[in-house]
């Protein structure tokens, strides 16, 4: 296959001319002076190739510098916040135990209620990674099963791993935002996440036509809304000493009675 480039002939004119491998001596005698200055423009191409794969490798890295920081930063806000609290913890003591500048803390988070946000988020997910929690394997698994009865023990055993990785600063942001006003629009949120969850998960249960016959969309939604609560977990695995186990199977059976005939 032959390709084509901008050469300068003898005469200074642009013209369009195959690359390739000449065939005959012929092939190279039609490109009149073109040939010198086809070696040069080739040889510019090629660089501008590699400047060009460069800048991509550049930026990618920096994305994963980035990325590495950001992830830093939130691991240290999460042991402060769970060590001193919300109040006694500052955007200072933060960068400089994850050894960045108080400026790139404000700069990629904007304030300490946002970066609790953050906190929440990575200890719901387990991990930073870019991938939302209802396209994991174990959402895509509950998403394929048919049994009602699984789906819901199957979810029961997701959310009980994610309450114990989130319940420190579920709670701090619940009754942290009674004495800081910056923790009420993120605990809204919160609250707010969850209901769509539900709702979402709801429509799952629904579909299989396996639920009671007397349950509408919203209160399958609300019912599983309240069993999310961080309170129940609060007071019977925090309080009360539950092992996860035990409060797994409550969990399980509770949801299940509560929406199944």
């Amino acid at each position: 296959m032959l390709r084509t480039a901008i050469a300068i002939g003898s005469n200074g004119t642009p013209g369009r001319v195959a690359l390739g491998v000449a065939d005959t001596p012929e092939d190279t005698s039609d490109m009149g002076g073109a040939v010198l200055s086809l070696q040069c423009v080739c040889i510019e191409s090629v660089e501008v190739d590699v400047h060009t794969v460069k800048r991509s490798y550049d930026a990618s890295g920096r994305r994963e510098v980035a990325r590495s920081r950001r992830h830093r930063v939130v691991r240290a806000a999460r042991d402060l916040f769970e060590r001193d609290g919300f109040r006694a913890t500052t955007i200072a003591s933060v960068a400089a135990a994850a050894e960045v500048s108080p400026e790139t803390v404000y700069k990629a988070f904007g304030s300490k209620a946002v970066l609790a946000k953050a906190v929440f988020d990575l200890a719901l997910a387990g991990d930073d990674e870019p991938v939302p929690i209802r396209e994991r394997p174990g959402m895509l698994a509950i998403r394929a099963e048919h049994d009602v009865r699984g789906k819901i023990a199957m979810f029961v055993d997701g959310l009980v791993q994610r309450l114990e990785r989130s319940a420190k600063v579920q709670i701090m942001v619940r009754d942290g935002r009674h004495v800081d006003e910056a923790l009420v629009p993120v605990w809204d949120q919160l609250l707010a996440e969850g209901l769509t969850g539900m709702e979402m998960f709801g429509e799952q249960l629904l579909e299989t036509g396996q639920l009671r016959d007397d349950l509408d969309r919203d209160e399958v939604r609300d019912l599983l809304w309240n069993y999310l609560a961080i309170d129940h977990y609060e007071r019977l695995v925090l309080l009360r000493g539950w092992s996860l186990n035990h409060y797994r199977q409550w969990l399980s059976s509770a949801i299940t009675n509560a929406l199944c005939p």
